[in-house]
């Protein structure tokens, strides 16, 4: 880590607060603020790539890597935009604003992160349950901090806000069967699909369009991420309990699936539901072109 983990969410959540700021006050000159919100998000988000480096997921690590310098890059943007390249980069930065703020309170909230994680665990429990008649419980909630590992009832930390965690992930819900024995699984907060989740309310929820048009579109896509999700999370753990000898370079059919071919599917589930958004809501799709497109809208000289 670069820094140390409190001062990495405070500077992350002081971006934030940035962003949201010059969005609600966009119709002021706000530029400053928000480059300044720009910067200190993106590097909360680069030093999360060490955290994705102890897990040996190449795949976030390069991800949280890139976003300082694209961080950079829009920042440079809020001073250089006009016209429809003006309010592309605004709608993006009340996306990452409200998509962001929620995310990061759910993760340092301990509460809510566990909550998350047995509402989430709970539905694919008893939808694995239903497809195989099998009873499927949650097990114990296991915290990892400093002190060592410990059961979330018997845990004395501070459960309104906590950063200072070991282990692979600071809370772990683990499934077991009707009769006690572990399946071998344990929920953590990235199987919520929160971040799936958080990223579209925060993308709708800051478009310039009637209420009711945000609301019916959030209406559709929230509740169809989570139900695939819950889907996803339910196939994962069949194949682990049925492919029990599988193994690919040293990679059970769970370590595969999971890394791989889930992260696939729900890659390509998250690009044909954005085609759905872009046939609702047509302005996220102009945003989104103008932030991609080499000319950007008009700029200045």
């Amino acid at each position: 880590m670069l820094v140390a983990e409190q001062t990495a969410a405070a500077l992350g959540a002081a971006g934030m607060l940035a962003l949201a700021i010059s969005w609600l006050y966009r119709r002021r000159n706000t530029v400053r603020i928000a480059q300044l919100g720009w910067l200190l998000v993106g590097f909360y988000f680069f030093t999360q790539a060490w955290t994705y480096l102890e897990h040996d997921d190449l795949i976030l690590t390069v991800m949280c890597a890139l976003t300082l310098p694209l961080s950079a890059f829009a920042a440079w943007l809020e001073g250089t935009s006009e016209g429809e390249g003006s309010q592309a980069i605004v709608w993006a930065r009340g996306t990452v604003a409200f998509a962001g703020g929620p995310y990061m309170l759910v993760s340092y909230v301990p509460y809510l992160s566990v909550l998350a994680i047995w509402f989430v665990a709970s539905q694919s429990a008893w939808f694995l349950g239903f497809a195989t008649g099998q009873n499927i419980e949650i097990g114990t909630t296991w915290v990892n901090d400093p002190s060592g590992r410990t059961s979330w009832e018997a845990w004395d930390g501070n459960r309104w806000f906590a950063t200072d965690f070991t282990g692979d992930y600071a809370f772990q819900s683990e499934l077991i069967l009707a009769d006690g024995s572990l399946i071998g699984i344990n929920f953590v907060l990235a199987c919520t699909a929160i971040q799936s989740m958080v990223l579209f309310i925060g993308a709708i929820s800051v478009l310039e369009l009637s209420w009711k048009k945000r609301v019916r579109a959030l209406l559709l896509i929230v509740p169809l991420i989570h139900l695939l999700n819950v889907f996803r999370n339910a196939g994962l753990i069949w194949m682990h309990m049925t492919y029990t000898q599988w193994d690919l370079w040293g990679m059970s059919v769970f370590e595969f699936g999971h890394t791989y071919v889930a992260r696939a599917v729900s890659l390509f589930a998250m690009f044909l539901m954005a085609l759905i958004m872009f046939e609702m809501l047509p302005t996220m799709h102009r945003h989104i072109m103008t932030l991609t497109s080499p000319n950007r809208g008009r700029t200045r000289d």
